[in-house]
């Protein structure tokens, strides 16, 4: 990510998965049993130090889900501006059905996109949601048919990719900073 950021030839980002089977499909849970408590809280810590990383870089960054985004697959697909998915992708926050909570802020970007209500009803039934559900609810911008998903990504990004760089950067920052803040505040 630091990569990324310093290099000026990249204007877009976007991330998937390869195949279509899963864009992530979450932790590898037979690494995260044998964790002490210690060790297991370093592990959430790491996860959500790269998603906040992941989320400030000053670029658009584009989730392209081409199936699975399950636990912290949800949670990076979140940390992306927006998600594009294809008609057979599939989220949910099922941590709670191994006795956890999403580790990588899942709870608080998960409230913040679908609101409170609905974000408490995916984490706690751990629910496993079909991406019609998932664009109904404003979790996902926009859902392709499978062998589209990465044409139309990469419309879109080509046509962000063209824009001015410090218009860019400067409506991402706005929008991402002002947000939380009354209206004046936000703006410019």
């Amino acid at each position: 990510i630091e990569d990324i950021r310093s290099d000026d030839s990249v204007r877009v980002l976007v991330l998937t998965g390869e195949g279509e089977k899963a864009f992530i499909a979450g932790a590898d849970i037979s690494h995260m049993v044998n964790l002490t408590p210690l060790k297991a809280r370093e592990f959430a810590l790491s996860g959500q130090n790269l998603l906040f990383s992941l989320e400030r870089l000053p670029i658009p960054v584009i989730a392209c889900v081409n199936g699975f985004a399950l636990g912290g697959g949800t949670e990076f697909a979140m940390a992306c501006d927006f998600i594009y998915a294809s008609e057979k992708a599939k989220f949910g926050q099922p941590e709670i059905n191994l006795g956890l909570i999403p580790g990588f802020g899942g709870t608080q970007r998960l409230s913040r996109l679908v609101g409170k209500a609905m974000a408490k009803e995916l984490c706690l039934t751990g629910a496993i949601i079909d991406v019609s559900e998932a664009l109904r609810i404003g979790l996902v911008n926009k859902v392709f048919p499978a062998d589209r998903l990465w044409d139309e990504t990469m419309k879109a990004a080509r046509a962000m990719a063209s824009k001015g760089r410090a218009a860019v950067r400067g409506i991402k920052g706005c929008i991402d900073r002002g947000v939380d803040l009354e209206l004046g505040s936000g703006c410019g």
